[in-house]
């Protein structure tokens, strides 16, 4: 599998190249089936050959659509191995019984976490940094029905000191992965540093790096799996601010933005709530800190300031939670 991986990014270069070929010479695109010549003498499965294709043509559609726009985006680049993690079957090739069995690489033996439930329609063998594969299907299944939710309503402001902040009083706290594993991160980046570049030692180096990131990864997933399913089931309605995490991220605070998962909790919690017959809504997040939640009126406050004093009708209360009650009038 690891050199059919290889050989599905030596086919992506190579594609990418002759694109490139053909729209200097001619300026236009090459055409699906022309691609696809490429993938018969890939020594790749003709299914995962041609996903390749669909993948770098809707690249270059996406690129002369942003361009259209006006929006400025990068061409798609060439890859190197630490780049190319998976192989997908999108329709045929595989076998699910108690074994897997998958075309060309016969039976593999294979920990199913959970029954699967409906029709698999395609299989993903992806790698991880840390050499795992792992074995995702898509499932088509009938849509239940929604439960009934009998919760109450709520607005969440999403913070930093503390993940979430409820309009009812309650507070998530912000588990800080990150930090909890930074010595060690530190440490095994550190040695990473120091090896030669292409030795064995710098390999298992690096793969004690990924271990670590992988750790922090796996521990705020399940954080916030477990806080999302519970709002979820407790709530009825759910207010959220529309943050655009990354563009925050890339301004100030982007370590800290991106370990507490922002945009991976509020995306949980959207794709969760039908199911659980709760009701999501994102709002404007203009104002909502300095909004006062009892009269409306805007109040200035610095970042270090984390009471809300309204001089207007006198309202004292904890700026998160003020925010949170402001989110949920919005």
């Amino acid at each position: 599998m690891s050199g059919h991986l290889w050989s599905s990014k030596e086919l992506w270069n190579n594609m990418l190249e002759f694109t490139k070929e053909i729209y200097a010479n001619y300026g236009r695109f090459p055409a699906k089936q022309t691609l696809r010549e490429h993938v018969k003498n890939s020594g790749l499965f003709s299914q995962v050959g041609q996903e390749l294709v669909d993948r770098l043509l809707d690249a270059l559609h996406r690129k002369m659509k942003l361009k259209s726009k006006g929006v400025k985006s990068g061409f798609p680049r060439f890859k190197s191995i630490d780049r190319m993690r998976s192989l997908h079957y999108p329709q045929f090739g595989f076998e699910l019984g108690k074994k897997l069995e998958v075309t060309p690489f016969g039976e593999l033996s294979i920990v199913k976490h959970r029954r699967i439930a409906g029709k698999i329609n395609a299989l993903t063998l992806k790698r991880e940094a840390t050499g795992k594969w792992f074995a995702c299907f898509a499932v088509e299944q009938e849509k239940p029905l929604p439960k009934i939710n009998n919760g109450g309503e709520v607005g969440l402001d999403l913070g930093l000191m503390n993940l979430a902040t409820l309009s009812d009083g309650a507070i998530i706290t912000n588990p800080r992965h990150v930090k909890k594993h930074e010595d060690r991160l530190a440490r095994t980046q550190r040695d990473l540093s120091m090896k030669k570049k292409g030795s064995k030692n710098r390999k298992k180096a690096k793969m004690k790096v990924a271990r670590v990131h992988e750790k922090v990864s796996n521990a705020r997933q399940d954080f916030l799996h477990k806080t999302s399913t519970q709002l979820v089931n407790d709530y009825s309605f759910i207010a959220l601010e529309k943050l655009a995490s990354k563009e925050m991220a890339e301004q100030r605070f982007g370590k800290q933005i991106n370990d507490a998962g922002w945009g991976m909790f509020a995306n949980m919690i959207a794709y969760k709530a039908e199911s659980a017959g709760c009701q999501v809504v994102f709002v404007n997040p203009r104002n909502t800190t300095k909004e006062c939640s009892s009269c409306g009126n805007l109040t200035a406050k610095e970042l270090w300031e984390r009471r809300h004093n309204c001089p207007f009708c006198g309202l004292s209360i904890d700026r998160d939670l003020n925010a949170a009650r402001v989110i949920l009038k919005r």
